[in-house]
């Protein structure tokens, strides 16, 4: 699947955010920091994951209901909602 081009940039800065995120909650887990802390910030990843995955799903439906590379029969709406899923 190729991401529009106007939702790479966004795309990758949100993936961007979540991995220094995710260092920060390797090293607080490392450092014992408090178990509350260590939640707000993993639940922040997993946002960041989310939102990116959503702005890939969002940018990519036209390509994926239609033949992208004449070789591969399109996505079904059942197909779709499944991948959609997937991120709920």
């Amino acid at each position: 699947m190729q991401v529009d081009e106007s939702a790479t940039g966004p795309v990758l800065n949100r993936l961007r955010r979540a991995q220094g995120q995710l260092a920060g909650v390797i090293a607080m887990i490392e450092a014992g920091r408090d178990c509350k802390d260590v939640v707000t910030q993993l639940a922040a990843v997993s946002r960041a994951l989310d939102r990116a995955g959503f702005k890939i799903v969002a940018s990519g439906m036209r390509q994926c209901l239609a033949e992208a590379d004449g070789q591969t029969a399109p996505m079904t709406e059942a197909e779709l909602e499944k991948l959609f899923l997937t991120l709920a």
